[in-house]
């Protein structure tokens, strides 16, 4: 993370490392959830959570972490896809709801488990609190964009594919 705010003499406006794919294992999860070193392809900040931000990448894994305690580790795992994460995006209307694109050919949406968290008295999440709430799998090649609409009904998005479609749809109907 960087501070443009530090002195122009600074040779570097470095203020933390996040070790997005560091870090030891949490109790009961797999090696390989932290793995070193893996590619991070994307991140967001949560709209609603300013601290908050997601990242994915080549490993397959998006990754929540609380940048007020970065070297804590991820504050939640979200798993399921099967190739790398291209794209991820909170939602602009609900404070636990992200989208994402993988070449996997699927766009999923994940609830990172906060607001389970919060609602429980436990403002600090447990890894694998996360889950994945819904999928969309009309694409046919890669997906590498996601996006939420800003505008109109809580819960449209559109997504980008190397099969060259722009697919404009509801989240709200892929959820199970």
């Amino acid at each position: 993370m960087f501070d443009l705010r530090t002195p122009a003499s600074a040779s570097n406006h470095l203020v933390h490392l996040i070790p997005i794919h560091g870090g030891a294992p949490q109790s009961g999860v797999a090696s390989r959830y932290s793995a070193l070193p893996s590619e991070c392809l994307t991140h967001d900040w949560n709209k609603y959570r300013p601290e908050t931000i997601a990242t994915g990448g080549v490993d397959t894994i998006i990754r929540t972490f609380d940048l007020r305690n970065a070297q804590g580790g991820p504050l939640a795992l979200l798993t399921g896809h099967d190739y790398a994460v291209r794209k991820v995006a909170w939602s602009p209307h609900l404070s636990d709801v992200l989208l994402s694109a993988s070449y996997d050919m699927t766009c999923r949406v994940w609830s990172d488990g906060s607001k389970n968290a919060m609602q429980a008295g436990h403002p600090g999440m447990a890894i694998g609190q996360g889950r994945e709430l819904g999928r969309m799998s009309r694409h046919t090649e890669f997906c590498t964009g996601v996006d939420w609409c800003l505008f109109g009904a809580e819960g449209w998005c559109a997504s980008v594919s190397w099969d060259q479609k722009l697919l404009v749809w509801d989240v709200r109907a892929v959820m199970g």
